[in-house]
């Protein structure tokens, strides 16, 4: 079994509860960390062989382009999508950050991680 993770990708996006958050849009970090087999891979050299941590990416910068009201419905989204196209996925978590979040206070950022 192995690990592969993707870390701090950052987007711009247009997600929060508020309108004005839907408008003027916001930083947002994702962590992606993906448990798989890499016995095969590890020995052939083989992309193939593989999970292409290349389209994980690009799944999570599609998602990240639909606008959503929680951080949850983003998490959940990611992690559909990823174990829609990963069939050698064993264990997967995903974190979305939302930098600066309009809280009423000084924070840097607030966070969801859905495992699964």
């Amino acid at each position: 079994m192995g690990l592969i993770q993707i870390e701090n990708m950052e987007f711009y996006a247009y997600h929060g509860h508020f309108k004005e958050e839907q408008i003027v849009g916001n930083r947002f970090l994702v962590d992606l960390s993906i448990e798989t087999d890499m016995q095969v891979p590890a020995k052939s050299d083989d992309l193939d062989d593989a999970l292409n941590y290349q389209l994980a990416y690009n799944i999570v910068k599609v998602e990240m382009q639909t606008k959503s009201h929680l951080l949850e419905h983003i998490a959940g989204r990611i992690m559909d999508s990823l174990y829609n196209n990963f069939s050698t996925m064993k264990k997967a978590s995903v974190k979305v950050s939302k930098m600066n979040p309009p809280m009423g206070g000084k924070m840097e950022r607030v966070s969801v991680t859905l495992s699964r």
